[in-house]
Protein backbone atom coordinates (compact mmCIF):
# COMPACT_ATOMS: atom_id res chain seq x y z
CA UNK A 1 0.00 0.00 0.00
CA UNK A 2 1.60 3.62 -0.57
CA UNK A 3 0.73 5.92 1.84
CA UNK A 4 0.26 8.60 -0.96
CA UNK A 5 -2.93 7.05 -1.77
CA UNK A 6 -5.75 8.77 -0.21
CA UNK A 7 -7.79 5.26 0.12
CA UNK A 8 -5.22 3.86 2.02
CA UNK A 9 -4.26 6.49 4.32
CA UNK A 10 -6.41 5.40 7.39
CA UNK A 11 -9.68 7.58 8.95
CA UNK A 12 -10.98 8.53 11.67
CA UNK A 13 -14.25 6.80 11.81
CA UNK A 14 -15.16 7.63 16.02
CA UNK A 15 -14.31 9.26 19.07
CA UNK A 16 -13.28 7.61 22.56
CA UNK A 17 -14.29 8.95 25.99
CA UNK A 18 -13.64 7.45 29.47
CA UNK A 19 -11.75 8.40 32.39
CA UNK A 20 -8.69 8.56 31.00
CA UNK A 21 -9.63 9.00 27.02
CA UNK A 22 -10.66 11.80 24.73
CA UNK A 23 -9.64 11.43 21.34
CA UNK A 24 -10.99 14.97 20.26
CA UNK A 25 -7.71 16.10 20.84
CA UNK A 26 -6.14 14.58 17.48
CA UNK A 27 -8.69 16.58 15.59
CA UNK A 28 -7.17 19.93 16.57
CA UNK A 29 -3.27 18.62 16.36
CA UNK A 30 -1.30 20.56 13.81
CA UNK A 31 1.39 17.75 13.18
CA UNK A 32 4.45 18.43 11.74
CA UNK A 33 6.14 16.18 8.71
CA UNK A 34 8.61 14.51 11.52
CA UNK A 35 6.57 13.68 14.11
CA UNK A 36 6.64 10.40 15.69
CA UNK A 37 3.59 8.38 17.35
CA UNK A 38 4.30 5.75 19.40
CA UNK A 39 1.50 3.76 20.37
CA UNK A 40 0.79 0.70 22.42
CA UNK A 41 -2.38 -0.82 24.31
CA UNK A 42 -0.95 0.04 27.43
CA UNK A 43 1.84 -1.52 29.54
CA UNK A 44 3.93 -2.96 26.55
CA UNK A 45 7.06 -0.85 26.40
CA UNK A 46 5.88 2.67 26.02
CA UNK A 47 8.08 4.42 28.43
CA UNK A 48 10.86 2.31 27.14
CA UNK A 49 10.12 3.15 23.52
CA UNK A 50 9.73 6.81 24.51
CA UNK A 51 12.84 6.56 26.27
CA UNK A 52 14.61 5.04 23.48
CA UNK A 53 13.98 7.68 21.02
CA UNK A 54 14.76 10.44 23.56
CA UNK A 55 18.07 8.59 23.56
CA UNK A 56 18.40 8.19 19.73
CA UNK A 57 17.39 11.91 19.21
CA UNK A 58 19.77 13.91 21.80
CA UNK A 59 22.71 11.40 21.13
CA UNK A 60 22.50 9.59 24.84
CA UNK A 61 22.17 13.02 27.14
CA UNK A 62 20.91 11.78 30.59
CA UNK A 63 18.30 14.19 32.68
CA UNK A 64 15.86 14.84 30.06
CA UNK A 65 12.12 14.87 31.29
CA UNK A 66 11.00 12.46 28.86
CA UNK A 67 7.76 12.07 30.45
CA UNK A 68 7.05 15.73 29.72
CA UNK A 69 8.58 15.64 26.32
CA UNK A 70 6.34 13.23 24.82
CA UNK A 71 2.90 13.63 26.15
CA UNK A 72 0.01 11.22 26.13
CA UNK A 73 -2.38 13.03 23.81
CA UNK A 74 -5.75 11.09 24.14
CA UNK A 75 -5.18 11.34 27.94
CA UNK A 76 -7.56 14.19 29.17
CA UNK A 77 -5.81 15.51 31.56
CA UNK A 78 -4.69 18.15 31.82
CA UNK A 79 -7.16 19.53 29.44
CA UNK A 80 -6.51 19.33 25.54
CA UNK A 81 -6.22 22.98 25.31
CA UNK A 82 -2.69 22.71 28.03
CA UNK A 83 -1.38 19.57 26.32
CA UNK A 84 -1.97 21.32 22.46
CA UNK A 85 0.00 24.35 23.22
CA UNK A 86 2.64 22.61 25.21
CA UNK A 87 3.06 20.47 21.97
CA UNK A 88 2.61 23.09 19.60
CA UNK A 89 6.03 25.09 21.69
CA UNK A 90 8.05 22.56 21.34
CA UNK A 91 10.95 23.06 19.20
CA UNK A 92 12.47 19.70 18.87
CA UNK A 93 11.50 16.47 16.84
CA UNK A 94 8.33 15.81 18.58
CA UNK A 95 7.37 12.35 20.01
CA UNK A 96 4.22 11.63 21.04
CA UNK A 97 2.08 8.79 22.38
CA UNK A 98 -0.90 7.38 22.30
CA UNK A 99 -3.30 4.38 23.35
CA UNK A 100 -5.97 4.42 20.79
CA UNK A 101 -7.03 2.26 17.77
CA UNK A 102 -6.40 3.49 14.82
CA UNK A 103 -9.81 4.40 14.02
CA UNK A 104 -9.84 7.00 16.89
CA UNK A 105 -7.18 9.26 15.91
CA UNK A 106 -6.12 11.32 13.19
CA UNK A 107 -3.41 9.75 11.06
CA UNK A 108 -0.65 11.43 9.37
CA UNK A 109 0.82 9.88 5.94
CA UNK A 110 4.11 11.95 6.93
CA UNK A 111 4.44 11.06 10.58
CA UNK A 112 6.13 8.14 11.71
CA UNK A 113 4.09 5.54 13.97
CA UNK A 114 5.68 2.96 15.87
CA UNK A 115 3.41 -0.03 17.28
CA UNK A 116 5.06 -1.75 20.65
CA UNK A 117 2.92 -5.45 21.03
CA UNK A 118 2.90 -7.71 24.19
CA UNK A 119 1.07 -10.83 25.26
CA UNK A 120 -2.15 -9.58 26.87
CA UNK A 121 -1.43 -11.48 29.97
CA UNK A 122 2.18 -9.73 30.53
CA UNK A 123 0.04 -6.30 29.84
CA UNK A 124 -2.07 -7.19 33.25
CA UNK A 125 0.35 -8.38 35.18
CA UNK A 126 1.85 -4.79 34.47
CA UNK A 127 -1.62 -3.64 34.59
CA UNK A 128 -2.50 -4.30 37.79
CA UNK A 129 0.64 -3.35 39.35
CA UNK A 130 -0.43 -0.01 38.01
CA UNK A 131 -4.02 0.05 39.17
CA UNK A 132 -2.99 -1.59 42.53
CA UNK A 133 -0.48 0.73 43.60
CA UNK A 134 -2.46 4.04 42.07
CA UNK A 135 -2.91 6.76 45.28
CA UNK A 136 -6.10 9.60 45.32
CA UNK A 137 -4.35 11.74 43.73
CA UNK A 138 -4.70 9.08 40.27
CA UNK A 139 -8.05 8.69 41.25
CA UNK A 140 -8.73 11.88 41.66
CA UNK A 141 -7.47 13.38 38.47
CA UNK A 142 -9.39 10.51 36.43
CA UNK A 143 -13.07 10.48 38.23
CA UNK A 144 -13.28 14.03 39.59
CA UNK A 145 -11.71 16.45 36.93
CA UNK A 146 -14.50 17.86 34.37
CA UNK A 147 -15.29 15.83 31.32
CA UNK A 148 -15.12 12.41 32.44
CA UNK A 149 -17.91 10.48 30.13
CA UNK A 150 -18.63 7.40 31.50
CA UNK A 151 -18.43 5.61 34.47
CA UNK A 152 -15.77 6.06 37.48
CA UNK A 153 -12.65 3.61 37.69
CA UNK A 154 -12.67 1.90 41.28
CA UNK A 155 -9.81 0.26 42.91
CA UNK A 156 -8.88 -3.29 41.38
CA UNK A 157 -9.88 -6.62 43.44
CA UNK A 158 -7.27 -8.38 45.96
CA UNK A 159 -6.95 -11.28 43.14
CA UNK A 160 -4.70 -10.74 40.67
CA UNK A 161 -6.29 -14.11 38.78
CA UNK A 162 -9.69 -12.46 38.91
CA UNK A 163 -8.69 -9.05 37.89
CA UNK A 164 -7.50 -10.77 34.48
CA UNK A 165 -10.61 -12.96 34.53
CA UNK A 166 -12.27 -9.54 34.24
CA UNK A 167 -9.85 -8.26 31.34
CA UNK A 168 -10.48 -10.89 29.36
CA UNK A 169 -14.31 -11.64 30.12
CA UNK A 170 -15.23 -8.22 29.49
CA UNK A 171 -12.40 -7.10 26.82
CA UNK A 172 -9.61 -5.11 29.02
CA UNK A 173 -12.19 -3.74 32.01
CA UNK A 174 -11.90 -1.67 33.39
CA UNK A 175 -9.60 0.21 30.96
CA UNK A 176 -10.16 -0.02 27.46
CA UNK A 177 -10.81 -2.40 24.83
CA UNK A 178 -7.47 -4.83 23.99
CA UNK A 179 -8.36 -6.57 21.06
CA UNK A 180 -9.59 -3.63 18.96
CA UNK A 181 -6.53 -1.23 19.35
CA UNK A 182 -4.04 -4.85 17.94
CA UNK A 183 -6.46 -5.23 15.24
CA UNK A 184 -6.69 -2.13 14.12
CA UNK A 185 -2.77 -1.45 14.43
CA UNK A 186 -1.99 -4.64 12.48
CA UNK A 187 -4.65 -4.02 9.65
CA UNK A 188 -2.34 -1.34 8.61
CA UNK A 189 1.05 -2.74 9.62
CA UNK A 190 2.41 -2.54 5.85
CA UNK A 191 2.07 1.36 5.40
CA UNK A 192 5.80 2.35 4.85
CA UNK A 193 5.34 4.91 7.85
CA UNK A 194 4.41 2.13 10.23
CA UNK A 195 6.68 -0.05 12.34
CA UNK A 196 5.89 -2.95 14.38
CA UNK A 197 7.83 -3.67 17.30
CA UNK A 198 7.66 -6.96 19.96
CA UNK A 199 8.44 -5.93 23.87
CA UNK A 200 9.89 -9.15 23.76
CA UNK A 201 11.93 -8.89 21.08
CA UNK A 202 13.19 -5.54 22.64
CA UNK A 203 13.98 -7.99 25.68
CA UNK A 204 16.02 -10.03 23.68
CA UNK A 205 17.93 -8.16 21.54
CA UNK A 206 17.73 -4.32 22.78
CA UNK A 207 20.84 -3.01 20.54
CA UNK A 208 19.46 -4.66 17.24
CA UNK A 209 16.36 -3.22 17.72
CA UNK A 210 17.30 0.25 18.68
CA UNK A 211 19.19 0.39 15.74
CA UNK A 212 16.20 -0.64 13.97
CA UNK A 213 13.61 1.86 15.33
CA UNK A 214 16.43 4.72 14.57
CA UNK A 215 16.75 3.54 10.65
CA UNK A 216 12.84 3.57 10.37
CA UNK A 217 13.34 7.09 11.85
CA UNK A 218 16.13 8.23 9.69
CA UNK A 219 17.62 9.49 12.97
CA UNK A 220 21.57 8.80 12.23
CA UNK A 221 23.77 7.05 15.79
CA UNK A 222 26.30 8.34 16.75
CA UNK A 223 28.67 5.76 17.81
CA UNK A 224 30.98 7.51 20.29
CA UNK A 225 27.51 7.96 22.00
CA UNK A 226 26.29 4.32 20.92
CA UNK A 227 27.76 2.67 24.80
CA UNK A 228 25.67 5.58 26.65
CA UNK A 229 22.50 5.21 24.68
CA UNK A 230 22.26 1.66 25.56
CA UNK A 231 22.93 1.95 29.22
CA UNK A 232 20.49 4.70 29.17
CA UNK A 233 18.07 2.69 27.98
CA UNK A 234 18.23 -0.48 30.30
CA UNK A 235 16.02 -1.55 32.01
CA UNK A 236 18.20 -0.63 35.48
CA UNK A 237 18.87 2.88 34.72
CA UNK A 238 15.28 3.36 33.98
CA UNK A 239 14.45 1.84 37.43
CA UNK A 240 17.18 3.89 39.33
CA UNK A 241 15.91 6.99 37.06
CA UNK A 242 12.03 6.94 36.97
CA UNK A 243 11.49 9.71 37.76
CA UNK A 244 12.21 11.29 34.39
CA UNK A 245 10.73 9.21 32.49
CA UNK A 246 7.18 8.52 34.47
CA UNK A 247 4.07 11.57 34.43
CA UNK A 248 4.28 13.70 36.94
CA UNK A 249 7.17 11.93 38.74
CA UNK A 250 5.64 9.01 39.68
CA UNK A 251 2.94 11.26 42.08
CA UNK A 252 0.02 9.04 41.09
CA UNK A 253 1.46 6.37 42.07
CA UNK A 254 2.12 4.59 45.87
CA UNK A 255 6.17 4.26 45.74
CA UNK A 256 6.22 6.72 43.59
CA UNK A 257 8.17 6.23 39.95
CA UNK A 258 10.16 2.94 40.89
CA UNK A 259 6.83 1.61 41.20
CA UNK A 260 5.42 2.67 37.70
CA UNK A 261 8.70 1.05 36.34
CA UNK A 262 8.04 -2.35 38.16
CA UNK A 263 9.58 -5.47 36.74
CA UNK A 264 10.16 -5.26 33.05
CA UNK A 265 10.07 -9.58 32.31
CA UNK A 266 7.41 -11.71 31.25
CA UNK A 267 6.01 -14.92 32.30
CA UNK A 268 4.55 -14.10 35.57
CA UNK A 269 1.54 -15.11 35.09
CA UNK A 270 2.47 -18.67 34.58
CA UNK A 271 2.30 -19.95 38.13
CA UNK A 272 -1.29 -18.33 39.07
CA UNK A 273 -3.55 -18.46 35.67
CA UNK A 274 -4.66 -22.04 35.22
CA UNK A 275 -4.33 -24.06 32.06
CA UNK A 276 -7.95 -23.47 31.58
CA UNK A 277 -7.44 -19.67 31.87
CA UNK A 278 -4.57 -19.77 29.57
CA UNK A 279 -6.49 -22.00 26.87
CA UNK A 280 -9.57 -19.17 27.04
CA UNK A 281 -6.97 -16.17 26.41
CA UNK A 282 -5.28 -17.98 23.79
CA UNK A 283 -8.67 -18.93 21.86
CA UNK A 284 -9.88 -15.65 22.39
CA UNK A 285 -6.35 -14.45 20.84
CA UNK A 286 -6.59 -16.36 17.70
CA UNK A 287 -10.66 -15.55 17.26
CA UNK A 288 -10.08 -12.00 17.86
CA UNK A 289 -6.92 -10.76 16.04
CA UNK A 290 -6.08 -14.11 13.97
CA UNK A 291 -3.75 -17.17 13.48
CA UNK A 292 -0.70 -14.61 12.31
CA UNK A 293 -1.34 -11.73 14.45
CA UNK A 294 -2.14 -13.60 17.73
CA UNK A 295 1.38 -15.58 17.20
CA UNK A 296 2.98 -12.62 17.09
CA UNK A 297 1.32 -11.28 20.17
CA UNK A 298 2.24 -14.44 21.98
CA UNK A 299 6.01 -14.18 21.04
CA UNK A 300 8.51 -16.46 22.09
CA UNK A 301 10.38 -17.08 25.67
Amino acid sequence: MSSNSTSSIPQKTREMHSHHFDSTIWNDLAFRDDDIVISTYAKSGTTWMQQIIAQLLFDGVEGQEVAEMSPWMDLRVPPKEVKLEAVEAQTHRRFIKTHLPVDALVFSPQAKYLYIGRDGRDVVWSLYNHHLNANEAWYGALNDTPGRVGPPIGPPPDSIVQYFRDWLEQDGFPFWPFWENIRTWWAIRDLPNVMFVHFGDLKKDMPGEIRRIAAFLDIPINEDHWPAILDHCSFDYMKTHAAKSVPLGGAFWDGGAQTFVHKGVNGRWRDLLTDDDCAAYEARAKDELGETCAAWLAGSD
